[in-house]
């Protein structure tokens, strides 16, 4: 969900199934999917709004923002390090596609 929330498959402002009518729909326990959309509300991702609903959140680019500012971040220690930038890119790469 967060990736389609990223990618504006899942719109700002967009009503999302309960919690019941979604664990019900993807076979899972509803303190599953319960424990999902906190986490994502956590994020900036969604906002619950009482007994409106839950909908995609405003702030739905916060994970892009936070992940910016990391990069931000490396790039300092990396010219700090005196690392190549080819190299650092490389590591970044293995990290992105290792397990996990």
């Amino acid at each position: 969900m967060a990736q389609q929330i990223n990618d504006g498959a899942l719109p700002v402002g967009a009503k999302l199934p309960t919690v019941r009518a979604l664990a019900a729909e993807l076979g899972l326990a509803t303190n599953t999917v319960a424990r999902a959309y906190r986490e994502l509300e956590v994020a900036s991702l969604l906002e619950t709004r009482g007994r409106a609903g839950t909908f995609v959140g405003a702030d739905g680019d916060a994970g892009k923002a936070r992940v910016s500012a990391a990069a931000a971040e490396f790039v300092a220690v990396v010219d700090g390090l005196g690392i190549d930038r080819t190299v650092a890119i490389a590591i970044v790469t293995a990290a992105l596609q290792a397990d996990g």
